[in-house]
Formats: structure tokens, sequence, C-alpha cells
């Protein structure tokens, strides 16, 4: 067991009892508990399988490669329209959990197989984006910002998803996110004016550097 998750179980307030259910299951698995991108993560030979985590309203178990999956059951769920690859358990009720063991159990040992034959989820054909998973949690949790950004042209949905995705670290593409959400709330483009003084709206042309001179 990892400290850092057991730090994050801690401070878990509304689903502490289903997380622990649900960590216990992927403990059994045999999955290696990590802590990643500020939330347990769960890998297999050094590749990251399953995430735990924790929302507002529900909390699940992110198969990183759940597209792959066949889920027989129908309970899988899509993040977003631009998701390619994750899918989703999501729970509210020990109780669910509970009844639910066995299947969530075939669904990890599925999801395990896929990665002991080296499988790949195949996006060369795909327009779509795929977003960071800092960014896709921040999403999740922000039902007005998510419907902001979604209604952005997808050039300007490009853009943002091109620096959010940049850096190396998590915490950094996490603060890259929070310090735009309000322009893109605006539903402003990365590029674009925000101050009003630009003479090549929408795009901002540095006009703003000079209004006091």
């Amino acid at each position: 067991m990892n400290p850092k998750v057991e730090e994050y179980l801690g401070n878990a307030k509304r689903f502490n009892t289903e997380l622990r259910a649900l960590r216990e299951i992927l403990l059994e698995c045999g999955l290696i508990e990590e802590y990643k991108w500020r939330t347990p993560c769960y890998t297999f030979q050094n590749t990251n399988v399953i995430i735990l985590g924790e929302f507002k309203d529900y909390c699940v178990l992110s198969f990183l490669k759940g597209v792959l999956l066949h889920d027989p059951q129908q309970l899988l769920i899509k993040p977003g329209e631009n998701s390619q690859s994750v899918r989703f358990l999501k729970f509210t009720d020990i109780k669910d959990i509970n009844a639910l063991a066995l299947i969530i159990k075939s669904y990890i040992f599925e999801a395990l197989e896929i990665e002991k034959l080296g499988l790949k989820v195949d996006l060369s054909e795909s327009k779509n984006l795929i977003y960071p998973l800092e960014f896709q949690q921040i999403l999740e949790e922000n039902p007005d910002f998510k419907h902001a950004f979604e209604s952005l042209t997808q050039g300007r949905k490009r853009a943002y998803n091109m620096f959010f995705s940049e850096p190396k670290q998590s915490k950094t593409r996490e603060s890259r996110v929070y310090k735009y959400m309000q322009q893109i709330l605006n539903g402003k483009g990365i590029h674009d004016c925000t101050c009003g003084l630009s003479k090549r709206p929408p795009s901002c042309d540095g006009s703003h550097k000079h209004k006091h001179l």
C-alpha cells in the first residue's frame, strides 16, 4: 500500500468507504499501487492501467484503455465526447460495489490481459483531441467550465489542448488549466484579445502593451 494513497483516502470525505472498497478490489487483482497526478494510480509492469478517483457526486475506476474492454454489462461510461481511450465505472454507494465485485474484477482482469498482450488504442484515424488527465478531471469537476470549453471552435480547443498537454510535470499542466479557466468561461481562445484594445480582433495584436504610452 502506498502511503500517499492512504493520505488521499484519509482526506476523502463523501466516498471514503466506497474508495477503500474499490482499492481493496484493485489490490486483490495484483495491481501495483502508486500515486500520480495527485490521485491513486494502479499499474502493471510499470504501465498505468487504472485510476481511482473521487468527484463531487461519485467515485470512479477509470480504465485508461477502457475502449478496448468488451463491457458485456454495458457499465462503462465515456468521460466526454473527445475521450478516445478512457472509460470509467461510476459508483455512489458501497452496496453497488459489493454487489458488482465479481464483475468489477472481471473488467480489471481483462484490462490486465490487454497489457499482457501489448494491445494499443488506435488513434491514427481520429480527429478528436486527446486531453491530458488533469484537464479531463477538471472538466468533469466543473460542468460550466466543461460546457464553455466544448462550445469553443475546434481550432480554439486544439490550441488550448496543445498548451495544456505540453508540460512534463502534472502540477504545471494543472496550473495552466486553472490560469486560463476564466478566459475559456468567457468564450475566448488562448490567442484571443481579452482587453478590447486589439485592432485586429478577435486576435491579440499586442495593443495592451502600449495602452499606457
